[in-house]
């Protein structure tokens, strides 16, 4: 090093700092071979120079080129669309607008950040002030003047970047940077030249919405309702709606539901649920996946869970009461979780009452089983749009598509709104109800004159003297008198 220091002695020169000269040491090759065998101290020091002194303690850093405050010079407003890739600059000179306008393919990121670069090039030798809609390029803007540029992946971005980078390394006048939000009715120049420069990029025509069936195959291809859904939905033929759900690749392989059974519902949203816990093994350790549906108006909640013990089930129903309301009672197996004294004791503080169905019999169940297939079957036609998602995801869009877009085959209106339209009916008048007659399956006689409560596919409803009875359409006819 001495050597080499009194060989170059004429040039003044200021070694590395430590830190500096320990990395140079450790990856270069040539200072490696030039202190072979060099005994002596290596030290970071200045010159004695009082200017080096002074240096050392004194922070220096350029000027910044962007002003804090605005600048006299012309206002220049910047805007583009993704969707043309039209970027505009536009400026008011005297009392004509001058318009300055070009194109950049991508995104609207992208659109914008080309507008800005068109801006810093025309006016490169004056001051001027730049007005964007754009926090994104407000924000570089104001960045690059004191920074290092990265290279990034994206090849447009970073040709984009470079180009601003460059212009305003290039500069001798300030220049001010300013944000605005876009479509305000504000009054002023200001929001009067963003208005402008956003309708200039925009474009003067918008193509139509696809017509019917385009709206309802992008929909089913994203929800996958069922054909009857589609009919209501989207006002179609039953044959239109059909074919669509034939022809999609991930609804045609999967079977058509059963038909609902005869089994005791509720005759008003919220009077009577049934629980019960299906497994999903796609979920991994969150297989366990509680269902709760509402026997009068088919809502469903279900949610993923780690295994199906008490705290399970009450975590459950506590989502299932804040997104359905509390129900009157509750219908479940008799296992070990819903027969434990913690889920005895939650549905009490809460008012619940809770119905067991028939010891080690599934038909007690047989709608909320009859849920599970088709919260399954939606779970099957969504997976190849849901690749990634947790099991969280898939289960509350499957729910949205459950709730909120099938309709039931005897209702024109969706599940969710048929559950929400039942209970603002229960304060209404009541309606006229038809009369019927009971079988007496003991005597073969027809006894009584009763109201008809509720009648679905191959099952009554009727208010007897007893109270409510279930039962097939063979034991009920109609008085007409």
């Amino acid at each position: 090093m001495e050597s080499f220091a009194s060989r170059n002695a004429k040039f003044p020169s200021v070694m590395p700092m430590r830190e500096e000269f320990d990395w140079s040491y450790a990856n270069n090759v040539s200072l490696q071979s030039a202190l072979e065998g060099f005994s002596g101290q290596i030290t970071y020091h200045l010159p004695s120079h009082k200017l080096l002194q002074v240096a050392r303690n004194t922070p220096f850093s350029l000027p910044p080129k962007n002003s804090q405050e605005p600048v006299q010079g012309p206002t220049i407003f910047t805007d583009g669309s993704g969707k043309t890739g039209k970027t505009i600059v536009t400026w008011q000179d005297g009392s004509e607008w001058q318009v300055l306008e070009g194109h950049e393919d991508g995104s609207a990121q992208l659109v914008e950040l080309k507008a800005a670069v068109m801006a810093f090039e025309k006016f490169s030798q004056e001051p001027f002030n730049l007005i964007t809609d754009s926090a994104y390029v407000a924000d570089i803007a104001q960045r690059l003047g004191c920074s290092v540029l990265k290279e990034v992946s994206n090849p447009a971005l970073f040709n984009l970047l470079k180009a601003l980078w460059c212009a305003i390394q290039a500069r001798v006048h300030p220049y001010y940077v300013l944000h605005v939000q876009s479509h305000t009715n504000l009054p002023g120049f200001v929001a009067e030249g963003n208005a402008r420069a956003d309708k200039l990029a925009n474009p003067a025509w918008v193509a139509p919405q696809p017509d019917v069936l385009a709206q309802a195959k992008a929909s089913h291809g994203f929800f996958h309702q069922n054909a009857h859904t589609l009919q209501k939905q989207f006002q179609l033929t039953a044959t239109e709606a059909r074919e669509m759900v034939e022809s999609c690749d991930d609804c045609h392989t999967l079977g058509a539901p059963l038909p609902a059974g005869v089994n005791p519902r509720g005759l008003k949203a919220l009077e009577l649920w049934q629980t019960d816990v299906t497994q999903v093994a796609e979920f991994g350790r969150l297989k366990y996946v509680h269902v709760t549906v509402d026997t009068f108006s088919s809502a469903m909640w279900a949610s993923a869970h780690t295994g199906e013990k008490a705290h399970d089930v009450i975590a459950h129903w506590r989502q299932a009461f804040a997104v359905l309301g509390i129900p009157s009672a509750v219908k479940t197996d008799n296992g070990p979780a819903y027969a434990s004294q913690q889920v005895r004791q939650f549905l009490q503080s809460w008012g619940v009452s809770h119905n067991f169905g028939i010891p080690h019999s599934p038909m007690g169940q047989a709608i909320v089983e009859r849920n599970h297939g088709t919260l399954k079957r939606v779970l099957q036609k969504q997976k190849r749009g849901m690749q990634g998602e947790t099991p969280h995801s898939r289960l509350a869009k499957d729910l949205y598509t459950i709730n909120h877009l099938m309709v039931p085959q005897s209702s024109n209106n969706p599940v969710i709104l048929n559950h929400h339209l039942s209970l603002q009916a229960l304060d209404s008048e009541q309606q006229p109800r038809a009369k019927v007659r009971v079988r007496n399956l003991v005597t073969k006689q027809w006894e009584g004159t009763y109201d008809l409560i509720a009648m679905g596919r191959g099952y009554t409803c009727v208010s007897t003297d007893t109270g409510t009875r279930w039962d097939t359409l063979a034991t009920f006819k109609v008085c007409l008198s």
